[in-house]
């Protein structure tokens, strides 16, 4: 039970500040709201009413924010990888260039595809 008070203690450090956080911008945030303050932010593009039929809207933000998405968590599994190297010895190595490959061929794709340009 004694190596779970840290966790337990920072979990309630977490809480105490979220809970205080947000107690404290509800008193001493503005409360004054103008038309600007009440829309929906939209990344500096104005919002325009869609047709009625639904219709055509870019993707290219949300695809390259998947993009983002997966090369991140490739990140996140050689950072583990990277710490044990030498007790993971060669299946751990093999594991790790099978994985390093399937990320390639995606980034391939990608690239050729011109997911990669910044039109």
């Amino acid at each position: 039970m004694n190596a779970f008070v840290p966790i337990l203690v920072l979990g309630a450090i977490a809480v105490a500040f979220a809970v205080f956080s947000v107690v404290v911008a509800s008193i001493a945030g503005p409360r004054r709201y103008n038309r600007a303050k009440l829309e929906a932010y939209e990344c500096g593009i104005d919002p325009t009413p869609q047709p009625t039929g639904g219709g055509r809207f870019p993707v290219k933000y949300y695809l390259t924010a998947m993009l983002f998405i997966v090369f991140d968590i490739e990140i996140v599994f050689l950072y583990p990888w990277a710490i044990h190297f030498d007790a993971l010895g060669v299946f751990g190595f093999a594991a790790m260039a099978l994985f390093m490959f399937n990320v390639f061929v995606a980034y391939a794709y990608e690239w050729r595809r011109g997911g990669l340009t910044w039109d």
